[in-house]
This record gives structure tokens, C-alpha cells and sequence, in this order.
């Protein structure tokens, strides 16, 4: 891997407003969101409802990551995504988010999820992940990928490669009438294969009206998650692999989580609704 240094945190830029005629969610302003009370089934219109929200979340990642190469900051990324949600009337879901700063998460290297967009800035052969949401019609569309600055070393590479593929095969294995830890089985037995640390304590999550719905969708065999899966279920599913331990530090902006060993970590999302024979992806562009 490559012998690169360790991250620092950088310097924050003013934060970015959003037009006034855009709806906010809820939680803006507040300490914290209003705890979700309604189903984790979703109606036909507020599915499709979220995938308004996916296709422009997905559309701003697209966006953000072409301007993904070495000397770019991560302030930068944000600012791009931030700009394009707005254009399309969507509210940036993280800003305000209990006070994250910024329209983005992007997290190098080491860092698992969460990470703030600053100062920083991308050298050649990083992994950077972009977690974009966005909030429009009432409800969140979520998405996250990793992507590749530079001249990227193989083992990076993989590790990029086997994160998506474990996305993929856990999407595969959503099924009615299966117990939501399915996922999490498809996707450590898999990451087992190559050695890799499955992260434990950041997980896939309900969503809709809601950020966070409540529902839990760990991404390692969990015998705790026994939800059974239902049609018109709407969820994230977004593994976290590492090239060596699950264990995680975090920083003192309460936000950027690291992993314990400093070795890199990759991470891809998209927000599902289930079918009546599996499930449907909303984070499409």
C-alpha cells in the first residue's frame, strides 16, 4: 500500500447557504432530528418520491467525483455537489445534520465514513469516498462511492473493487421473507475471503421522511438483526471493508472516524426499496 502520511484535519470554509425557497428538513437548526414514528413500508408515491431524491443525490456524486484528482481539496467536492443539489432544488441532507458543516461527507484513506470536506487536499494515489443525500419532496435519497485519485496502488484498487462487488452481491441477497441479516452474512463471508475488517458500529439504515429511520441494517452476520423483509421496505445498504481491523478512533470534531490501524478503508452505498422479488435500487443517476 502506499507509504503516504496520515491524515490531519484541515481548515473549514464558511458554510454554504441554501436558497431560501428550498425546502429544509426538519432536523435544520435543531440539536438533533425528531425521532421517526411511522412505518419502515413505504406507499407507491413515496417511493417514487425517493427516487427523485436518489437520481439527484447519485447525479451530485457523479459531479463532485469528476473533479476528483490530485491538488483538488475536499472543500472543493463539496462545493460542487452543494451547488448542483441546490440547482435542482434539493436540500443537501447532511448540512445542518446534528451540525455536520458541510453538503458532503469525504473520507480519505483511512477514514471510514464521515469525514468533513476542508482544506485538504488530494494527493496522487489516495481513495476518496463522497457520501451525497438529498432532501427533496419530504424524503432523502442516499448514496455513497469510492473512488480513485491518481496512480492508485493495487491493493488499494482491490480493496475499492471487492467493497463494490460486496455491495452488489448483499443488493442480490435482499429478499421478502428473509431476515435482514442476510446482508450483513453475504458481506462478511465475503470480505473473510480477502482478509478484510468489516466495520461493526456504522451501518446501513431505514430511510424516508426520515435521515435515519431507526431500522438497523449491520453489514457483518449479525444474529441480533432479525427484522424480516418486507415489500415497500426502504433502506440503505453501505459496507465498510478495511485491509485490516474494524476498530475505529475518532477525532475531536465528534464526526471523522478512523480506523484504529490507520489502514485504508472503502465504502459504497445506494438506498433500496424492496420488491415483491427483491430490490429495487433509487440511488440511479
Amino acid at each position: 500500500m502506499s507509504g503516504q502520511s496520515l491524515l490531519v484535519p484541515g481548515e473549514l470554509s464558511p458554510t454554504r447557504s441554501v436558497p431560501g425557497n428550498i425546502r429544509r428538513p426538519e432536523y435544520v437548526g435543531k440539536p438533533a432530528p425528531t425521532p421517526y414514528s411511522g412505518p419502515e413500508v413505504q406507499t407507491p408515491e413515496t417511493v417514487e418520491l425517493m427516487r427523485i431524491a436518489g437520481r439527484i443525490a447519485a447525479q451530485a456524486m457523479a459531479e463532485a467525483a469528476k473533479h476528483i484528482e490530485p491538488g483538488v481539496t475536499t472543500d472543493k467536492l463539496d462545493a460542487v455537489a452543494h451547488e448542483f443539489m441546490c440547482d435542482h432544488g434539493a436540500y443537501p441532507s447532511t448540512l445542518g445534520y446534528r451540525g455536520f458543516p458541510k453538503s458532503l461527507c469525504a473520507s480519505v484513506n483511512e477514514v471510514i465514513c464521515h469525514g468533513i470536506p476542508d482544506s485538504t487536499v488530494l494527493q496522487d494515489g489516495d481513495i476518496v469516498n463522497l457520501d451525497v443525500t438529498a432532501y427533496i419532496g419530504g424524503v432523502h435519497g442516499d448514496n455513497n462511492a469510492t473512488y480513485l485519485c491518481g496512480d492508485v496502488d493495487e491493493e488499494s484498487k482491490l480493496l475499492v473493487e471487492r467493497t463494490r462487488e460486496a455491495t452488489a452481491r448483499a443488493i442480490k441477497a435482499v429478499r421478502p421473507g428473509r431476515q435482514i441479516n442476510i446482508i450483513g452474512r453475504v458481506i462478511e463471508s465475503y470480505a473473510k475471503r480477502f482478509g478484510y475488517g468489516v466495520v461493526r458500529d456504522f451501518t446501513g439504515h431505514g430511510i424516508n421522511s426520515s435521515f435515519h429511520s431507526g431500522l438497523i441494517v449491520p453489514h457483518y452476520d449479525s444474529p441480533h438483526a432479525t427484522t424480516v423483509i418486507q415489500p415497500g421496505m426502504t433502506f440503505t445498504i453501505e459496507p465498510m471493508l478495511t485491509l485490516g481491523t474494524h476498530e475505529y478512533d475518532m477525532w475531536e470534531d465528534g464526526w471523522t472516524v478512523v480506523t484504529k490501524d490507520r489502514k485504508r478503508t472503502a465504502q459504497f452505498e445506494h438506498t433500496l426499496v424492496v420488491t415483491d422479488t427483491g430490490a429495487d435500487i433509487l440511488t440511479l443517476p
